[in-house]
């Protein structure tokens, strides 16, 4: 297969969020293990905004396309390609390079889009709904009558692990940072919602735990907030961090005059003192799923049996409007899924 396409991606050498700029070049055809495909939708992560500040650990060196997360039609296949057929609508996972209106990807990253889903739809699924799946019951594991703090809790990870702690028997309590998305959680049905403020967190969290143990954290906040959660886990608990939203703002490029003391004054957690308490933490980067890749189409069959439902999309931009996209996700305002239709 000799033919090339040509593509528009966004494209950026990391650290200013300013040098995203959408350009033309020309795509070669897929190679014997890979898929083509034609770009519907692009879902938009938090690693993406790390990725763009250079604050993301796995971000490339040098120029490269961010995005890991998109849903489209294949249009074209490798000579080995197995079970993907021209005509397929999928979604799929990338370790970068989402931002494009045409991908080549290794078909083992593309999975089949529900019949009933949009394009929209399946392009606001994986990326989040691994991380929430694979935090609770692979490394929290979530068990019937535990009591689960959620933080982010009206974003995509935090709407997918209310719903997954639901289908096992848990207790959840959503923590937003706005009054705002509330009536998500309500809509949801988180069992109690907190508006985090530092200053109030640890009597809140404690008046709505109502003497109820700890079992669980999905942290993606640091700082204080993290703090007083392991403080008030109860024994063994397990504290899931796969983010840290305390160093993220609104600017075009990371300020390390307010990002440093932020850095130095991160929680610090004794081991000796987690043998004492019957408590401890345990960390992911989703990467690990897309170097794993049997290990994440088994989570997904375990995913389906759970019928979950569809993803919530909260706000959509037009492929023009992506870096327009991208300020409005950094500044944490959204509910639910942040979309971009190709």
């Amino acid at each position: 297969m000799s033919n090339s396409t040509i593509r528009q991606v966004y494209k950026l050498k990391a650290g200013d969020i300013s040098r995203l700029k959408m350009t033309d070049e020309t795509l070669s055809a897929p190679s014997s293990m890979e898929v083509q495909i034609k770009v519907h939708a692009i879902g938009l992560n938090f690693a993406d905004v790390f990725a763009i500040l250079g604050l993301y650990s796995a971000t490339p060196d040098g120029t490269f396309i961010p995005g890991l997360e998109y849903a489209g039609e294949v249009v074209a296949v490798g000579e080995d390609v197995a079970d993907v057929n021209i005509g397929d609508r999928i979604m799929g996972v990338t370790r970068f390079g989402a931002y494009a209106t045409v991908v080549n990807i290794d078909f083992r990253y593309v999975v089949p889009l529900p019949e009933d889903w949009s394009y929209q739809e399946g392009a606001s699924y994986l990326v989040q709904v691994l991380t929430a799946y694979y935090g609770l019951s692979n490394l929290g594991s979530l068990k019937e009558g535990h009591t689960a703090l959620i933080h982010s809790a009206a974003g995509g990870v935090g709407i997918w692990a209310n719903r997954i702690c639901k289908s096992k028997g848990a207790v959840t309590i959503g923590t937003v940072g706005s009054s705002k998305k509330l009536g998500l959680l309500q809509a949801e049905g988180y069992d109690e919602a907190i508006v985090r403020n530092p200053k109030t967190f640890k009597k809140e969290l404690i008046e709505k735990l109502n003497d109820r143990p700890l079992d669980l954290i999905m942290e993606c906040i640091g700082g204080k907030i993290m703090k007083i959660g392991f403080e008030l886990l109860g024994p063994m608990g397990r504290h899931i961090v796969y983010g840290s939203a305390q160093y993220g703002d609104t600017s075009n490029r990371p300020n390390y005059f307010n990002l440093i003391p932020k850095y130095l004054m991160r929680p610090r957690l004794d081991p000796q003192n987690m043998i004492k308490y019957n408590k401890g933490v345990l960390a992911f980067n989703l990467i690990y799923l897309f170097d794993n890749v049997s290990i994440m189409h088994e989570l997904l069959q375990e995913l389906k049996l759970l019928k979950l439902g569809k993803p919530i999309i909260g706000h959509t931009f037009r492929f023009e409007e992506l870096p327009k996209a991208i300020k409005l996700f950094q500044g944490g305002s959204t509910v639910g899924k942040v979309v971009v239709e190709v």
